[in-house]
């Protein structure tokens, strides 16, 4: 912690690491079945990364983007530092595998124009061919890291730039759950800033050891389990996404294995290890270790949490370790958690008061969980998105965020930063952060009601599409885990509620349409007191979705209107409203986007 202390920035960080602990590990880097693949020691690193920056250099000069494509692995480490060494604007991105990646992919290419692409040999040649076909043609040719030398003397020799704690460290892309992806400029201090906050709130050490399987280029896998052990001087085990969700097992196992303190990810991956569990699996597996197993990046469901926590207590797991928390890109990373050791709040609050902005305890209704408690040194404030007037507690507004670790704005987009990073209350309290999420704060603890633009409103009522997904899951077996969405669309002159429902993999050919649809609709109409006016069903994948796991609801509704989903089954009391199309057969499910 006291090297942390004294550096401006993570390059330096990794520098003064390399010269006091040189072979201390810093990361390992597990294959598909869990085994041992790759590791780097701090001097391993720093020597990559000192290489790396002096072939960047030749070619470009600080303040350059750089387009990071990697599969998950270590080279993705190597080239990441080797930016920050080198002064370059690192640029996180997903290589583009599938049509549905394309997109975003080739758009933020296109949005933060580098410099070069550092990537891999084996994935250099076919990035070449698609940046041709997208008119990206004169970008130079592709880096692949395997052809830079390691430079012998690297691991003590200073970074090859000094960067400053305003300088940009790197763009985050937003996920694009509403809208195409923007660039979060995070600077050195911001992720000073939240680095100290993170390490704070849930009481970490470099004793503190850590297991991750969330992508490397998404923030909560590149800050909370990259750069966060980097700044406490704590090993890293890592795992591709694809080996846990081929083999949820292996993170458990790995927590156990690497004496994980902390580790976790979004609450479906805890629904995945809850649905999943075999206590056969894991035999004598002691997970006494795990401290702080957070659940973010998406709405927490008590449930799961306390399905999570009733499977793995044989193993030595306590309910105590759950650690819900709330953060956003915008704000580098973390913004609230819960207290270490005390587990997740969870309170039942009235349904009716709730449509109606209110947080009011009642003995049956909505049961929420809190995301915990703003962390030291950030300004939480619950604001009335129309009117900017600050709201008292338990009362239900837009959550706007004021500390350190918010960064500077968006890459390029001078509007978009003054309307979401500048913001001013009614009484000039200010700048905020607008998050663009509705919550309340009650007690101290922040619940996360929903997205502002994803809000229901049917006949007056505030109706909150995570409610009526959460139903819609557990109404039918059918129905995959994370493999609903709710959204608002206009029929006549009148907003109506469309539902999609995901089947999943197992379930697809035994369960009747007609049926799943009935039932669904049954539990939203007694639960909510609304009628589902479009109720489609789609395939396994179906669902719009960022790279994180988030139900892409705006993108669902914009292709359901334009009849961009192959839809399995469609059944609503109205016209259909676009060139939809309903699939008669099962071979849809193989064909579905």
């Amino acid at each position: 912690m006291t090297i942390a202390a004294d550096c401006a920035s993570i390059a330096e960080v990794l520098w003064q690491r390399a010269r006091h602990t040189p072979d201390r590990r810093a990361y390992l880097f597990l294959d598909e079945l869990g085994s041992e693949q790759e590791e780097r020691s701090y001097a391993s690193l720093a020597r990559r990364a000192h290489a790396i920056a002096g072939a960047l250099l030749a070619v470009a000069q600080p303040g350059d983007r750089a387009a990071l494509l990697f599969n998950p692995g270590l080279p993705f480490l190597d080239s990441f530092f080797g930016c920050l060494y080198a002064g370059i604007i690192a640029v996180p991105m997903m290589p583009p595998k599938r049509n549905r990646e394309r997109h975003a992919t080739f758009a933020i290419l296109h949005d933060c124009a580098p410099r070069l692409i550092l990537t891999t040999r084996a994935l250099a040649g076919p990035l070449r061919e698609r940046l041709m076909d997208v008119g990206l043609a004169q970008i130079p040719a592709c880096t692949a890291v395997e052809e830079i030398a390691t430079d012998a003397d690297g691991a003590t020799s200073d970074p090859l730039h000094r960067s400053g704690s305003d300088d940009i460290a790197f763009l985050q892309y937003t996920s694009g759950s509403t809208s195409l992806p923007k660039g979060v400029m995070v600077s050195n201090g911001n992720l000073r800033a939240n680095a100290r906050m993170i390490a704070a709130a849930m009481q970490q050490d470099e004793t503190s050891n850590f297991v991750g399987w969330a992508p490397l280029y998404h923030d909560q896998g590149l800050i909370g389990n990259v750069l966060q052990p980097l700044h406490l001087g704590a090993p890293a085990a890592l795992m591709a996404p694809n080996t846990f969700l081929q083999r949820p097992h292996l993170w458990i196992e790995a927590v156990g294995k690497y004496r994980a303190h902390t580790s976790g990810g979004p609450d479906f991956a805890f629904g995945l290890i809850a649905d999943r569990f075999d206590p056969g699996v894991y035999r004598t597996l002691d997970l006494s270790c795990w401290k702080v197993a957070f659940n973010g990046a998406e709405p927490i469901r008590p449930a799961i949490l306390d399905r999570f926590a009733r499977s793995l207590a044989p193993l030595g797991f306590r309910r105590e370790a759950l650690y819900p928390c709330y953060g956003l890109a915008e704000a580098t990373l973390f913004t609230t958690g819960a207290s270490v050791g005390r587990g997740p709040v969870t309170q039942i609050f009235d349904r009716a008061s709730l449509e109606q902005g209110s947080l009011q305890t009642a003995g049956k209704g909505a049961r929420l969980a809190s995301s915990g408690r703003a962390a030291p040194g950030v300004t939480l404030a619950i604001v009335d998105p129309a009117t900017g007037a600050h709201l008292p507690d338990g009362k239900v507004g837009e959550i706007w965020v004021a500390a350190a670790s918010v960064a500077s704005g968006y890459w390029r987009r001078p509007e978009a930063t003054s309307a979401t990073f500048e913001a001013f209350a009614r009484d000039g309290t200010g700048p905020y952060l607008r998050t663009g999420d509705l919550g309340a704060v009650r007690d101290g603890e922040l619940y996360v009601c929903g997205r502002l633009k994803d809000l229901i409103i049917v006949r007056g009522r505030n109706l909150y599409p995570q409610d009526l997904e959460a139903t819609a899951r557990g109404a039918h077996p059918a129905v995959s885990q994370g493999g609903a969405a709710a959204v608002a669309i206009t029929i006549g002159d009148a907003e109506r509620i469309l539902l999609a429902v995901e089947i999943n993999r197992t379930a697809r050919h035994a369960n009747d349409p007609a049926e799943i649809s009935a039932v669904i609709r049954r539990a939203i109409r007694d639960e909510y007191d609304v009628m589902v006016d479009r109720f489609v069903l789609l395939a396994p994948g179906g669902l719009p979705k960022t790279t994180s796991g988030k139900v892409r609801r705006q993108a669902l509704a914009q292709a359901y209107k334009t009849g961009e989903l192959a839809l399995w089954r469609e059944d609503g009391r109205y016209p259909a409203i676009g060139p939809g199309r309903e699939a008669q057969t099962s071979e849809h499910f193989t064909r579905a986007r």
